[in-house]
């Protein structure tokens, strides 16, 4: 698991949010992403951090 990516729909469903509240914690730097193209990718070793 510690080379998987989330995208934002997996990364809601693992910490049981919401996909917009998860956008929102994304885009203010709340939770540790990168962006590819238009969209979030989150590594769970950062999440769990």
């Amino acid at each position: 698991m510690a080379d998987d990516i989330f995208t934002i729909q997996e990364l809601a469903i693992y910490l049981k949010l919401n996909e917009k509240t998860a956008y929102r914690l994304a885009s203010e730097r709340k939770l540790l992403g990168f962006k590819v193209g238009e969209g979030w990718r989150f590594k769970p070793v950062n999440i769990e951090q």
